[in-house]
């Protein structure tokens, strides 16, 4: 399957050649009739951001990868290629802190709140995003996410409160109760996936943990062996990406928090959720099950089930000849079918 893939889609698989490219064709058979309306599309495999832009601008590509491109590069490249489109939406991925809670000292629910303590939300967004994603919890924030805490809720959970420094002094006082302190700081390895937008919120990450007294240190891990090694849980701390294929609740929460999900990073387990996971599944109210969703989110975030630190938002950019791309808001998986896009040459 991951090297002669097989389906349905408008496309058939040609060639994969690892960090080359990934070529497809048009199917002949699928079952839309008249679509899609391109003959083929090719990959192109670049692992720099930076020389994939120059390609985009020299224009031997027609679009970026969907939604791999910070605010700030959508920006440089309409400042260079003013015809270029690009649009910048939410990608109802999350960045967020994962703990293994069975490995000591983080087996200690008390250091997991310190930790979810210290977190600057805002600044995290300033820097990466120049203040464009958005706070929220386990699920999409409005307005595009319908399931979202609202604000008002969110500021009664730790780390959520805007006072940063109240934040901190609280945290603060939970380590040195630990034992930490100015003299005694705790090391640690923050592991994260070897790509741009894992490593640098994990930058910010590393830097925020010192106000705390931990000292971490980046463990860059290939894509190739991030998911599985973070399923088997070898790792201390991490800094992590989850990305829904939908907004929905029953994805989200049995997929990424339910006892013994392959998703649920962190080992977090409450049965008493996985009830209210099922409960929230067939209210048929949509009113009460909202309020469900909100009592579920509340909890996870208070538990610190897996700190969501920002729901981001990226650009995906396209030469103005390319027709028909209609990025959603709900998920980065969502319409790359490519049936309906077609070139104006």
């Amino acid at each position: 399957m991951r090297t002669n893939p097989i389906g349905t889609g408008p496309f058939k698989f040609v060639e994969f050649r690892a960090n080359e490219y990934i070529k497809v064709v048009k199917n002949p058979d699928y079952w839309k009739k008249g679509r899609p309306l391109l003959d083929g599309i090719e990959y192109t495999i670049i692992s720099s951001r930076s020389t994939a832009v120059l390609a985009f601008l020299a224009h031997k590509g027609d679009m970026s990868f969907p939604y791999d491109w910070t605010i700030p590069i959508a920006k440089d490249v309409k400042n260079q290629a003013p015809h270029a489109v690009c649009e910048i939406g939410p990608t109802n991925v999350n960045t967020n802190l994962i703990v293994n809670r069975d490995s000591p000292p983080f087996d200690n629910r008390e250091i997991r709140k310190a930790m979810a303590l210290t977190l600057d939300r805002k600044a995290f967004i300033d820097i990466l995003t120049e203040g464009q994603a958005t706070i929220g919890g386990a699920m999409l924030p409005a307005p595009e996410g319908i399931w979202g805490m609202p604000a008002q809720m969110l500021k009664t959970l730790p780390g959520y409160d805007l006072d940063v420094k109240k934040n901190r002094e609280q945290a603060r006082a939970i380590m040195q109760r630990l034992g930490y302190g100015p003299d005694k700081h705790l090391k640690v390895k923050v592991a994260t996936r070897n790509i741009p937008v894992y490593r640098d919120p994990a930058v910010i990450l590393i830097d925020q943990l010192k106000e705390i007294y931990i000292d971490a240190e980046m463990e860059v891990v290939e894509t190739s062996i991030w998911h599985a090694k973070v399923t088997r849980k070898e790792y201390q701390v991490g800094l992590n990406l989850t990305g829904n294929g939908v907004d929905d609740p029953d994805q989200n929460f049995y997929e990424n928090y339910k006892c013994g999900s392959e998703r649920n990073y962190t080992g977090y387990c409450n049965q008493e959720l996985d009830v209210l996971f099922d409960k929230q599944s067939g209210e048929l109210d949509p009113e009460e099950r909202l309020k469900l969703v909100w009592q579920i989110d509340h909890k996870l975030q208070e538990d610190g089930a897996r700190p969501i630190i920002f729901h981001n938002r990226n650009a995906t950019c396209w030469q103005p000849e390319v027709k028909g791309i209609v990025p959603q808001v709900n998920s980065i998986y969502n319409n790359w079918r490519m049936e309906d896009v077609w070139i104006d040459r």
